[in-house]
């Protein structure tokens, strides 16, 4: 892939030079040429089809203080959706937790398909779906439901799950999570693809089950699988469409899981995916202070939040219980547009992420604060990187 020179910062383009001496950024992984900007959507047969094109996603919670309207949240949540939508995000995601003391969290399969009539132009993503404590058939009807309903553009993002909370209240021994886990998906992939399947788990037995209708995307809606730890992220590799870069990770260790994960792709004899969507937290304000100073409130008490969670990281990180700018430093994309740009320019071309899935708003922050977010990040750092790559 050619690439064109890039001009400095203050011009609105973004130096090479300024990305290679960029602090805290130590990748070693290059992808391949080619690899960069290519991703999967569903054409109008429902085959996918390959679109050269970085790709800009949004992460809408619908969450809630304790204690806060949630019926008036519900209906910001749909006006930022829509807004989202009209400013040229390309997908919009919805998280997902049961039981989420301190934070009421409106779920959801629900809430995708009424986004679906809401944003009818952007695709949409499970971010993720705590597969182990789910059925398998449910899950693949569910989601072939939603395929429909949004003319092929769903994707099925999936992970472990980490709080006992969850498990205990599903009845599902945290210990069988990751046996849970491989066995759900090797169902839902089946009676996506099949007409009647056989199969028996621990949990559960398909005698000639189907799942109709299918998805309208061929062979299935795309499945992103969410990884922190490096088991998981081999696991990604082996029995996913893309490892889903989670949004706390930091920078300095994504370079070795990399590393991991090509290997762990070379040994299951499958290519480097051609999308590959990393989660940040992204925030942006007319400078790196401003910046910090107007999200830390909510973003700090969601990773305090986290933290008691017992949230797993990989064995290298430095963990969430320190000081909110110590704990951004490596890890969120928060400054100015140039400075941000510049963030993302530098973790596409070392790591190959061509979907950037970004949390810009938190529980407790104003809509008016969260509308002019993305309307800086849509009207100032999208053309920033997109002049970049």
């Amino acid at each position: 892939m050619q690439r064109r020179p890039i001009a400095s910062p203050g011009s609105g383009r973004v130096s090479a030079r300024a990305m290679a001496d960029k602090p805290g950024i130590h990748m070693t992984y290059r992808p391949a040429p080619g690899q960069l900007s290519r991703w999967h959507a569903a054409d109008r047969t429902g085959e996918r089809m390959m679109v050269k094109k970085f790709q800009f996603g949004l992460v809408v919670r619908g969450q809630a203080e304790h204690g806060e309207d949630i019926s008036r949240r519900f209906q910001e949540t749909l006006t930022f959706v829509r807004l989202a939508d009209q400013l040229g995000f390309d997908s919009v995601t919805k998280t997902a937790h049961y039981s989420a003391y301190p934070y009421q969290m409106l779920q959801l399969v629900p809430m995708l398909a009424r986004f679906a009539a809401e944003a009818p132009r952007m695709r949409l993503n499970a971010g993720v779906l705590l597969l182990p404590l789910l059925s398998p058939l449910h899950v693949a009807e569910e989601f072939a439901t939603l395929d429909v309903i949004t003319g092929g553009k769903i994707i099925l993002g999936v992970g472990l799950g980490y709080r006992d909370v969850e498990f205990k209240a599903f009845g599902v021994p945290r210990a069988q999570r990751v046996r849970r886990f491989e066995a759900n998906l090797e169902a839902i992939k089946r009676l996506w693809t099949e007409e009647k399947v056989q199969m028996k788990a621990s949990h559960f037995e398909l005698d000639d089950a189907s799942c109709l209708p299918k998805p309208l995307q061929r062979p299935h809606p795309p499945i992103w699988i969410g990884a922190n730890a490096d088991a998981a992220v081999e696991r990604a590799a082996r029995l996913g469409d893309c490892w889903y870069i989670g949004p706390a990770i930091e920078i300095a260790a994504l370079g070795r899981q990399m590393d991991l994960y090509r290997r762990a792709l070379d040994q299951a004899g499958k290519p480097f995916p051609a999308e590959l969507p990393m989660r940040r937290e992204v925030f942006v304000a007319r400078t790196r202070a401003e910046a910090i100073r107007l999200c830390a409130p909510y973003l700090g008490a969601k990773y305090k939040a986290y933290h008691s969670w017992g949230q797993e990281l990989p064995d290298d990180d430095s963990g969430f219980d320190q000081e909110f700018e110590s704990l951004i430093g490596d890890r969120f994309l928060i400054g100015s547009p140039d400075e941000v740009a510049e963030q993302i320019l530098t973790i596409h071309r070392q790591l190959g992420v061509n979907h950037l899935v970004m949390s810009t708003e938190w529980a407790g922050m104003p809509e008016s604060l969260a509308t002019e977010t993305i309307e800086m990040i849509a009207k100032e750092l999208f053309p920033r990187v997109r002049q970049g790559l």
